[in-house]
């Protein structure tokens, strides 16, 4: 990797992932990588674009290492809103590990009461998804993503790293993370499969997903989905918008690219996802992480297309504020290396207070009870994290 981790504190990414207890600022784990936060050195200022704060963040490494900071990276949170606060800060120490690979999942008590309010209700966000099939379809925009929450309420404090290591234990190829919300109290904790952007001097990444259906406990029929998907047109077309969305904008800092003509088929526990993994070469290497994810924030597989015509939609349509869910978690260091994952299948967790979100691309041939269904399959991953019910056909 890059210089900012040569003579880093390494251990065992297993016992990084036993030594979180949810005070930490935060934890990260990705497919090849293991990072744990420890300690508050610095708070990064709000910045109104990520350009700007691309800058901020590189003077405020470079101040902590002339103070004496051995390893100066930001780690944190940006909303899916850069209006709103940023959740970015300087720890004092990161310790680092390899992938975790497997881990076994830990056992949990079942959480047998509590209460949970839909917002919107099923019913209300299938009529959302219904003016916004009729909005594309006027010729509007071509590509609207909605979200719903559940909100739930339990009678006893929720196990944040039990939480998470159940969240790593089925998140092997992913994006596992938990970030203490400074400004708001409570962690913001999930398990993404989408990675924004991953820099590493003249190298970076992007592997956007769009298009997708429910995993199946049945092989037979989880199969049948897969290759469903593969042929959906619908999907394909969701795909597609954003996949180029993306390229576009990352080939404007890039030398080569290379973006796959055809997308292929990922799987989390609880989901199937189109995916094109597109790689570049930048022309300069002074180029930073969050410059090129400000040129992709908010790409169409969380916001849609134009950009403009879907915010304003998404204002219009949904019912509560996105906060960090379909924001970006992840770290940068003071060359402008660093690794971003889109904020999804993730849930804020303040004491006996849980917030959940799941969205889904709309488009003109979008069918409301569908686009319902398969936020209610996305809300499983958290649901089976947190110990509540989280059958096939739950919340749906």
């Amino acid at each position: 990797m890059n210089d900012i981790f040569k003579g880093m504190i390494t251990a065992q990414a297993k016992k990084l992932l036993a030594a979180y207890s949810g005070d930490e600022p935060f934890f990260f784990a990705t497919p090849q990588r293991t990072l744990l936060a420890q300690g508050h050195y610095a708070n990064i200022p709000w910045a109104p674009d990520l350009k700007t704060m691309a800058i901020q963040v590189q003077a405020a490494l470079q101040e902590a290492r002339s103070k004496g900071h051995p390893y100066p990276i930001a780690v944190g949170c940006i909303p899916f809103d850069l209006r709103q606060p940023m959740q970015l800060s300087i720890p004092h120490q990161v310790v680092l590990a390899g992938g975790l690979g497997t881990v076994t999942a830990p056992s949990k008590r079942a959480i047998n009461q509590y209460e949970l309010v839909a917002v919107p209700s099923r019913q209300d966000y299938a009529a959302a998804v219904a003016k916004a099939v009729a909005r594309i379809q006027s010729g509007a925009l071509s590509k609207v993503v909605l979200s719903r929450t559940l909100e739930i309420q339990t009678q006893h404090s929720i196990d944040v790293p039990a939480v998470l290591s159940h969240l790593a234990s089925k998140n092997q190829h992913g994006y596992t993370f938990a970030v203490k919300l400074y400004h708001e109290g409570g962690v913001l904790v999930g398990a993404t499969p989408e990675l924004l952007v991953h820099k590493d001097g003249l190298q970076v990444r992007s592997n956007p997903l769009a298009g997708s259906a429910a995993r199946s406990g049945n092989a037979q029929e989880d199969a049948q989905r897969s290759a469903a998907l593969q042929q959906s047109a619908k999907d394909l077309h969701e795909h597609q918008v954003v996949a180029d969305a993306v390229a576009q904008a990352m080939q404007r800092y890039c030398k080569t690219l290379h973006a796959p003509q055809i997308p292929s088929v990922i799987s989390t526990a609880t989901m199937w996802h189109l995916s094109s993994d597109i790689r570049g070469e930048l022309d300069s290497p002074d180029t930073h992480c969050l410059e090129v994810a400000g040129a992709l924030h908010p790409t169409p597989a969380i916001c849609g297309h134009p950009t403009v015509k879907a915010r304003e939609l998404i204002r219009e349509l949904e019912p509560f504020n996105r906060a960090y869910f379909t924001g970006m978690v992840g770290w940068c260091d003071e060359f402008g290396n660093g690794e971003w994952a889109l904020t999804l299948r993730c849930a804020e967790i303040k004491d006996k207070q849980v917030r959940l979100y799941a969205g889904a691309g709309i488009v003109g041939d979008s069918d409301p009870d569908s686009e319902a269904a398969e936020t209610g399959a996305k809300f499983r991953t958290m649901l089976h994290a947190l110990g509540l019910p989280a059958g096939e056909d739950s919340y749906v």
